[in-house]
Formats: structure tokens, C-alpha cells, sequence
């Protein structure tokens, strides 16, 4: 019964997800042009971090950034937030609220394939840290060209898109729960105000999950973009060297 244009945010989530993922498959299955090296800068593309090929000198027939986004696609996918927008816009279950969803005979919930993957949701969170700090390593060592400091429109996006990217990361349930979970009391030790003062901190960025999980996805998506025309010769990265 609801008149208003309820259709339009979860026509605006599968539009933006269906870009972001033909954008990714399509950057990761090209491989190329994934850093910007010129003038002694190291600027590496989020998509192709941490360098796997360059840190264990191997080769393989399948493009190698698919051996890297499969963790950070892994956080995603199974984050509480992304899994109800895309419950909702893909699988209109339901598709807003008040609204109807899609008739189904039977109700499984998160018990089956593949939707059960879903509960693997801290293990990737693991993973994600992990890619997070090598894109922490990435984004220091972009201020640096051939050892002299220098400033750029390039590793400023790069710090940007990481400070996002952690900002959605540690925003995660899964890490207040590492940090402030199982305590029965707050304030018995020391140990347990610390742990509870640091959930209450990280609690902040829990409440905008969904604001960090749309902005870190634009952001990473933008790096890469910029690190692709700049390393192809469409225009040159503008930096200064101090």
C-alpha cells in the first residue's frame, strides 16, 4: 500500500553493485597498468595489494589480482550491512519495508548453500586486516620517491581511500566483538575498562557501517581508476618532492 517511491533505493544498490563488480572482474581479469612507477613513485592500485607475484616471485595462467580480491570481496559479501541491501535489492526479501517481497514456498534462511558461507563472515574479517596493512605499507611508501618525501594528488587519494577502507574494516561486529565481547563485567579490572572503553570508541564507527561501506567501496574503486589512467599515460600524476 505504500505509494511513495520506495523502488528507488534498492534500484540505486543493484545499479551500484553491478558497476563496482563488471568494474573489478574486468580490472582484475586486464592485470595491468596497476601502478604508477614513473619518476621514482610507487603508487599500487588497492585492486592488486599486497603484490603477491612481486613478494613470492611466482607466475600463474590466471590473473593473479583474483588471488588477492577474493578476501576483501569475502569481508564484503558477507558483512551484516552489504547482506541486508542486497537481501533486499537483489532478492526483494523484502524489498522495502512495509513492502511485499518476492513469494517463495519455503523459508531457509542462512542454512543453506550458498547462503551458509555467510556465517564465515569473521574469517574473512581475518583476511581483510591483513590486506588492509599491506594497503597501510602501500599508501606510506607511496610518499616516498626514490627516498626524498614528496606530496601527490596520487598517494593523498591512496591515504584517503585506506583511512575509509579501515574506517569500514574496524567498524566491523566481528571486531567489537574481539575487543569488548565475552565480558561479564565492565569495570572488575582494569583489563575490562580497557577493552570496554575501546569497544564504546570503535561503537562509533559500528553505527555508521553503512556510511563507511558505500564510501570505502567508491573510494577503492576511484583509487584504482586513478592509478590505471595515470599509469597508462592518460595524464601524469602531480607530486611534489621536498
Amino acid at each position: 500500500m505504500r505509494r511513495d517511491r520506495w523502488w528507488v533505493q534498492p534500484a540505486l544498490i543493484v545499479a551500484a553493485l553491478t558497476v563496482f563488480g563488471i568494474y573489478s572482474i574486468v580490472r582484475a581479469i586486464l592485470s595491468k597498468y596497476y601502478a604508477i612507477t614513473a619518476g621514482g613513485a610507487h603508487l599500487q592500485s588497492p585492486f592488486f595489494s599486497p603484490d603477491l607475484p612481486g613478494i613470492f616471485s611466482f607466475k600463474t595462467g590466471l590473473p593473479w589480482a583474483f588471488l588477492v580480491l577474493w578476501a576483501p570481496l569475502g569481508m564484503r559479501s558477507t558483512c551484516y550491512y552489504y547482506r541486508k541491501s542486497y537481501y533486499r535489492s537483489f532478492f526483494l526479501a523484502p524489498p522495502s519495508c512495509a513492502v511485499a517481497g518476492a513469494a517463495r514456498r519455503r523459508y531457509t534462511g542462512e542454512t543453506k548453500l550458498p547462503l551458509v558461507l555467510n556465517n564465515l563472515h569473521r574469517f574473512f574479517f581475518y583476511l581483510a586486516v591483513l590486506v588492509v596493512a599491506f594497503l597501510w605499507y602501500d599508501a606510506i611508501r607511496g610518499f616516498f620517491y626514490h627516498g626524498s618525501f614528496g606530496i601527490g594528488l596520487g598517494n593523498a587519494i591512496m591515504l584517503i581511500n585506506v583511512l575509509c577502507l579501515s574506517a569500514f574494516t574496524f567498524g566491523c561486529n566481528s571486531w567489537r566483538h574481539i575487543i569488548g565481547g565475552k565480558l561479564n563485567c565492565f569495570s572488575c579490572s582494569s583489563a575490562a575498562r580497557t577493552r570496554h572503553g575501546l569497544w564504546q570508541k570503535f561503537s562509533i564507527l559500528n553505527g555508521h557501517h553503512q556510511f563507511w561501506a558505500w564510501i570505502s567501496m567508491f573510494t577503492v574503486g576511484l583509487t584504482d581508476l586513478y592509478i590505471w589512467l595515470a599509469s597508462s599515460g592518460v595524464f601524469t600524476d602531480p607530486h611534489h618532492v621536498f
